[in-house]
């Protein structure tokens, strides 16, 4: 069973930076894809291809981790126990969800949430080793170079009205309310950001989910930062499809971004 795709770099790390995308996972273990309504797979909550808009990165000497399962198997960037990262009245899914972001049961049987005992396993499945293995890559890239900046990768639909009145913003840089990461680094990703004529707001409404909270520790030379974006940047307006020409620009900005956070990190060591 492989939890998840690490794709290295074919040289040592150039920069001191590791991808996350944690919710571009679209496989299922038999068991669970029984429980679920055929019509609503594959999930639409599904971060399409946002592996795919990132996989310049390893050009870069980045290693890019992925999750293959679902984020309706187990939320690899919600609390563990399920503690609610919200509390401003929107949807929030759980750490095992039962529902969509719109509220719609996932399960046949349309139970409200997930047992205990089956969250419980499927943390220890496939939530323990994820971050496990996030936390080595971050370690080894903390070792070789001083400091280490885990850079999550998201997206979602441009309108969510159980999470958001209104369409989001192109770009949203989550820094935990600023203490995930250190200012300069989060300077200097706004800046780059908001250079390429995308729309662009920090903190809301994701500050980022548990991955850049728990892992942002800028004190220990560990900085995180999640950046959420709207799908239509780099899919096609249904956003059903993968945009070749809308993505090419993305990635534009995101590789000059990456590199611009990866060199003031190496410029800091010196």
């Amino acid at each position: 069973m492989q939890l998840f795709d690490l794709t290295l770099p074919a040289g040592p790390p150039q920069l001191p930076i590791v991808i996350s995308v944690p919710h571009a996972g679209t496989e299922f273990p038999a068991d669970i894809q029984a429980e679920l309504k055929p019509a609503l797979l594959p999930p639409d909550d599904t971060d399409w291809f946002v592996h795919q808009l990132y996989d310049f990165a390893t050009a870069l000497g980045l290693p890019i981790l992925r999750a293959r399962y679902s984020r309706w198997v187990i939320d690899l960037n919600r609390n563990p126990d399920s503690a609610p990262l919200y509390s401003d009245g929107r949807v929030i899914t759980g750490l095992c969800t039962a529902t969509t972001f719109l509220g719609e049961p996932i399960y046949r049987d349309e139970r409200p949430e997930v047992a205990l005992e089956e969250v419980a396993r499927r943390r220890t499945l496939y939530f323990e080793p994820y971050h496990a293995q996030l936390q080595q890559l971050l370690d080894d890239t903390r070792q070789r170079f001083g400091r280490v900046l885990l850079w999550d990768c998201h997206s979602i639909r441009r309108r969510v009205p159980a999470i958001h009145q209104g369409p989001f913003p192109d770009l949203i840089l989550g820094s935990a309310d600023e203490t995930s990461a250190a200012p300069e680094l989060i300077r200097l990703a706004l800046q780059q950001l908001g250079s390429g004529g995308y729309s662009l707001q920090h903190n809301h409404p994701f500050k980022g989910g548990y991955i850049t909270r728990h892992f942002g520790r800028p004190a220990e030379q560990q900085h995180a930062l999640q950046l959420e974006m709207a799908k239509d940047v780099y899919m096609d307006d249904a956003e059903q499809h993968y945009a070749p020409e809308r993505a090419e620009q993305m990635r534009a900005v995101l590789r000059q971004t990456l590199q611009t956070l990866g060199q003031s990190l190496l410029s800091a060591k010196q």
